[in-house]
Order: C-alpha cells, then structure tokens, then sequence
C-alpha cells in the first residue's frame, strides 16, 4: 500500500470501510445502501447528497473487487501523472456525472413507460404502491467514476499496450477503452433489467471526456496548472532523477584519487557526457512511444543507469 498514491489508496480505504459498514449494519437492520444509494429524484427517499455518496456503496463483494481492482489498475498511472488534486477533481466530478445520467435514464423510462397514470405495480408475487416501486430504483457503485478513469488512461497512453484476461495478446490503451463503450452502449440498448448501471458507466465515461477536451482546450484553467496535463511532467520528473543521481555519482568520482581513476579527465567526462546523451534519447523515446517501444537492450541500460 505504500507505492499507491495519495487519493487513490485513501480511495480503496474508503470504498472498502464503507461496504464492511454496510454488511455489518445491513444484520442489524440498517441498510446503508438505502440512505446513501442514489434514488430516482421523484423517489421520497431521493436526496442531493447522494450523487456523492452513492459511488462509495457497492451491492456485494463481487461488485467491490472489480471495481477496486480496476481503480489500484489504472487510477494509481493517472494520479501519478496528473497529480493528487487533479485527480480527485475529475474522479468526484466524473461520479456525480455518472449519477445525473443515470437519473437521466430513469427518468426517461418513467416518461416513456408512463408511471405517472399509475397508482400501483404487480410485482412477480407481490402489488406495492408507484412510490414504493419508484424508491426501489436504487444505484450504487464507483463504476461510473472508475470507467472514466480508464477512458483517461487511454487518452493519456493511447498506444500503451495492456494485457486483459481473457485475451491471449496484449492490445493498446485506445482500443481497450473503445471496446469496453462499445459493450457499455450495446448492453444499455440491448437490456433494461439485467441490474446494471450501463447509461451510469457510458455517463461517467461521457463527462471524462468532455473535462480532459476542456482541459486540452484551456491548458492555464483553475488555478495554476490545475487544468494541465502533466504527462510531460511526468517523463521531466523522471529526466530529473535520473540526473539528480548522476550529479550525486559524479559528485562522488571527483573526490576519488587521481591514482585510483585509470583514465583521463577528459576521456572520463566525454564518457559521462555519452552516457547522459544515451539515457535521455531512451527517456525521449518512452514519452514519445511509450516503454514498450524499448528494446531489450535499452530496458537493461535504464535499469542499470537507476541502480547507480
């Protein structure tokens, strides 16, 4: 847990603290899923605040893992590369837009299907009255936020190849990310009770997209570099360890004996100096075609140069 960041291990905390809390209440008769799900807005149990809270609760362990696995994945690259606040920004912000579209959705249904001209629903074995089936409509899960996670992935590191069970090869960021909207939309036409938040999951996706064009768009937004893609920062942060670490190294040679240096000042300084030129032309070549574009032996030269 350590080499997770900030927001994203406090993220998994609260995610994991808030589903025990609701296991263990639920045997005692209180169903935090019910106060902090997000309701139908003509529900009676509907509030404002959970279009915050809702994306914290989960349905059971199976719906938790996949998401928390997902969010470790993934949020953990892009808050490294965008940094702590602009990572909480987009992921809040994504969850409320996910839980809007969602609402959205329902209540086209609502209007589509005419709720409103009755008084009661027959149920498989039971008739309960329009307000009770309305409050039913309950959506929780961090899928939404999540999935626009994965599309900044793939808008950050389009050409990042990754591995996805079961798929025997690798594919690249871009395609993944177009290929799991594809199945989101598919299964949102294609199905309207299966207990999926799909039109959550494409919303979530929707408002991520729209933020990080906003954010290419207007690169000085915020406050500071708020809205600043940091990608080039990251590689720079990068660049300046490794330099930071040559100049210790360096620091360290000069104070070595003349005796013990078996080769010219000059010779060891143009040695250095090709050295530093190598590493850069492979730090280049990361920012510009991503790690997988190294070869063996450049792999094994970045390797060797950070154990220095």
């Amino acid at each position: 847990m350590r080499n997770i960041p900030t927001v994203t291990k406090n993220l998994l905390i609260i995610n994991v603290i808030a589903y025990l809390a609701y296991e263990v209440l639920l045997r005692t008769g209180v169903d935090l899923n019910n106060l902090l799900g997000l309701h139908f807005i003509l529900a009676k149990d509907f509030q404002v605040y959970q279009l915050f809270t809702y994306m914290f609760m989960h349905a059971n362990l199976t719906h938790i893992f996949f998401n928390m696995f997902a969010l470790w994945m993934f949020g953990c690259v892009v808050e490294n590369v965008w940094g702590p606040k602009k990572f909480l920004f987009y992921y809040i912000l994504c969850g409320v837009g996910a839980g809007l579209m969602q609402e959205l959705a329902q209540f086209g249904q609502y209007a589509v299907e005419g709720f409103a001209a009755y008084d009661s629903v027959k149920m498989a074995q039971e008739t309960i009255s329009m307000g009770e089936f309305l409050n039913r409509w309950t959506t929780v899960g961090a899928s939404g936020a999540v999935y626009a996670i994965l599309l900044a992935f793939g808008m950050i590191f389009p050409e990042q190849r990754i591995f996805i069970f079961p798929l025997p090869v690798p594919i690249k960021a871009k395609w993944f990310v177009m290929i799991y909207a594809g199945i989101e939309l598919f299964s949102a036409i294609s199905t309207t009770s299966d207990g999926v938040a799909h039109l959550a999951h494409l919303g979530g996706m929707l408002f991520g997209y729209l933020l990080i064009r906003y954010w290419k768009k207007h690169p000085t937004s915020g406050f500071g570099d708020y809205g600043m893609s940091k990608g080039q920062q990251f590689f720079d942060r990068m660049r300046a360890n490794w330099e930071q670490r040559n100049r210790r190294q360096q620091a360290a040679d000069s104070s070595r004996t003349e005796q013990t240096r078996r080769e010219t000042d000059w010779e060891y300084n143009a040695r250095k100096r090709a050295d530093q030129d190598e590493i850069d032309r492979i730090l280049d070549k990361i920012r510009k075609s991503g790690y997988d574009s190294l070869s063996k032996a450049e792999k094994q030269r970045l390797f060797d140069s950070s154990k220095k």
